[in-house]
């Protein structure tokens, strides 16, 4: 059974092991002494992986070298886990794709499951040893229209038991790491109603419309939740997008924050034109955040207020939206914030968690917070102050011509570091593998707006770069503190933004929105044998892109195509064509960084690679059989064997698959 106690985590064990040995010397008994020594030997060599990021500042770095640039070639599958869900009776439950990073803790694996389930597997061999089911398909689908997803937990551990904290739908859910069992001392025996206390204006939160996709923060003795809220719900007084810690021992509600002013004189109000804040919702952190663990500071990347693509009725800035804000971990008050995106029309949501780290930028020695963005920015701050490590300036943008909308007049733009994706779109950027499929994609675009980035959409239609996944996505960066540099996955795809008027429903009451129905703009082809042509993308490659930014300097080292596209590889309109060697591939998941000096990603497609960090170069990749639509992860066990692991598939047949040296 899984440990719930804590372990050391050294980074090469070499020196520790021969103190120990010299310690173990002088002990009397020499049984004692040897059960001791090997006790202590095997806590020496094992390095977990403990929160989801690998670390709270997200750094998701590991000082593993066991596995390198010399040996990675040998690397090969050591086993896997099959999750085993399939659709339930429930028509509309269906479990998505497996996006699952697990955490690493005394040799066991913990991690959720697309239905929400917690699993506990043993670290070396993948053997299961609990797992819990809240059954949430039950309750069925949730409102984001994907299917049932969930990103990982988060774990607590006073140094004699140990706790697992899921969010699932609308629950906060504690159970003992030991059993999987619930902690009835927690909340309603074991599970804490996150929706209990979040009613505006006198209306509760329609709890199906409330979710959780990533995983929970733990620091000292509060656990920190956000929450996600379909992009499709837009409605006055929709489910609003708090920040809530709880205590861990009890689920008491501790402090809670909100993004959106909650009075006239609150900060931002007067940027929420006519009193919008009173019943815009959304504005949640659906995605991962950070925290410095020693000043006790939470990173929140803030999402898109309600609705996503008109703000005509919220007209303003819309401060917290699209903002990284630094709360005081303790209570919950905002220590300082940024806005990335003034009165957000895009759907640029901050979608990863905020990176933490130190470096050296002009002689000086900085804690720093790296932000990455859909908009394909990367924004630097001061960790404690929130200055800018370089300037930020605001650019004139184009402006709105749809009724009732008024766009900002300007955006934020970094001049460092550079942009790590593709920004803006125009005829030049269509695809162009011949003449002809060049002729047929400036003929499906002529009739759109196009333009710079922050073109806003239009009643006619707009094509954005970067589109609705980033720019980032919510895998964000990895970071090696002995370099200072930062990786980032970009994904280069447009979407068509088109606005209309929607029916009204239980779910949508608003003057304008997009229709999402277009938002995938692709060329598709006629066939002359009756058999399907894949559509291609509008944009020529590449799709997605691995960046290289160093932090002490704002250069990007380098920029590199990852990943390819077998739907365009091999699409039988394009045979003939002599295509790059490597497309991209387009995806939210981020990549992993290790001291063996090698970057790990799938990037979205059916290819774990091992890259040189140092180049961009792939020194090895695997293919999983079906995507990999996670961020992976790496550890050593007490019997002293490297793994990387990454989560692969969707429903039935969902795997976690391990990979190791022979």
């Amino acid at each position: 059974m899984p440990t719930p106690t804590t372990h050391s985590v050294n980074p090469s064990g070499t020196r520790v092991l021969r103190v120990l040995r010299r310690v173990a010397m002088h002990l009397s008994g020499g049984v004692l002494g040897a059960l001791m020594l090997a006790s202590a030997i095997a806590n020496a060599q094992r390095v977990e992986w403990p929160a989801y990021g690998g670390d709270l500042g997200s750094t998701k770095y590991s000082t593993l070298t066991q596995i390198n640039r010399d040996n990675v070639k040998s690397l090969q599958k050591a086993w896997e886990w099959a999750t085993g869900e399939v659709p339930t009776t429930n028509p509309s439950a269906r479990p998505g794709s497996f996006e699952a990073t697990p955490l690493m803790i005394g040799d066991t694996l913990f991690l959720s499951t697309s239905f929400n389930r917690v699993v506990a597997l043993d670290a070396n061999t993948g053997r299961e040893l609990w797992s819990y089911d809240p059954k949430v398909y039950a309750t069925g689908q949730p409102s984001n229209g994907t299917g049932f997803v969930h990103r990982g937990v988060a774990t607590w551990s006073d140094g004699h038991q140990r706790r697992i904290f899921m969010n699932s739908r609308w629950n906060l859910i504690a159970l003992d790491a030991s059993t999987g069992a619930p902690i009835k001392s927690f909340g309603d025996t074991g599970v804490v109603d996150l929706t209990r206390e979040l009613a505006r204006n006198g209306k509760p939160v329609n709890k199906l419309h409330y979710t959780e996709t990533s995983p929970p923060v733990v620091w000292r003795n509060l656990v920190i939740v956000g929450n996600g809220v379909a992009d499709r719900l837009i409605y006055p007084n929709d489910p609003p997008g708090d920040v809530q810690a709880f205590d861990v021992k009890s689920g008491k509600r501790v402090w809670d924050w909100s993004p959106v002013p909650r009075g006239p004189h609150d900060d931002g109000a007067d940027t929420w034109h006519d009193d919008s804040w009173k019943t815009t919702g959304h504005t949640n952190v659906w995605a991962p955040f950070s925290v410095d663990d020693k000043r006790g500071l939470v990173y929140l990347p803030v999402s898109t207020p309600s609705n996503d693509w008109y703000g005509g009725a919220r007209l303003g800035d819309d401060l917290d939206a699209e903002s990284i804000v630094c709360l005081d971990a303790r209570h919950g008050k905002r220590v300082w914030s940024f806005q990335t995106v003034h009165h957000g029309l895009w759907d640029y949501d901050l979608p990863a968690a905020p990176v933490l780290g130190t470096v050296r930028v002009d002689g000086a020695e900085r804690d720093i917070v790296a932000v990455p963005a859909k908009t394909g920015f990367l924004f630097v701050f001061d960790r404690v102050t929130g200055k800018p490590i370089w300037p930020i300036v605001e650019h004139s943008v184009p402006q709105s011509d749809v009724p009732g909308e008024k766009a900002a007049q300007s955006q934020p733009v970094p001049t460092k570091p550079a942009p790590f994706a593709k920004q803006g779109f125009g005829f030049g950027d269509v695809i162009d593998f011949t003449p002809a499929i060049r002729a047929r994609a400036l003929d499906a675009t002529k009739d759109y707006r196009l333009g710079p980035l922050f073109t806003p959409p239009s009643m006619g239609g707009t094509i954005v770069m970067p589109g609705a996944i980033g720019g980032a996505g919510w895998g964000g960066g990895a970071f090696d503190p002995t370099t200072g540099m930062l990786y980032i996955k970009a994904t280069n795809s447009p979407a068509l933004y088109k606005i209309y008027q929607p029916p009204k429903s239980d779910t949508v009451d608003a003057a304008y929105t997009a229709d999402l129905t277009q938002q995938g703009l692709r060329l598709t082809f006629p066939s002359d044998s009756g058999a399907r042509v894949p559509p291609l993308p509008i944009n020529k490659p590449p799709y997605g892109t691995l960046a290289a930014i160093d932090l002490n300097t704002g250069e990007t080292a380098w920029n590199v195509p990852i990943g390819d596209t077998p739907s365009i590889r091999n699409n039988p309109i394009l045979k003939g064509v002599t295509l790059p060697p490597m497309l991209g591939v387009a995806g939210a998941p981020g990549p992993i960084v290790t001291a063996g000096g090698l970057v790990f990603l799938t990037g979205g497609g059916s290819t774990l690679y091992a890259v040189d960090a140092r180049s961009g170069q792939v020194l090895w990749s695997a293919e999983l059989g079906q995507n990999g639509y996670a961020t992976p992860m790496t550890y050593r066990t007490a019997g002293g064997k490297q793994f990387v692991v990454i989560a692969t598939g969707a429903a039935r047949g969902a795997k976690l698959v391990a990979f190791a040296l022979p």
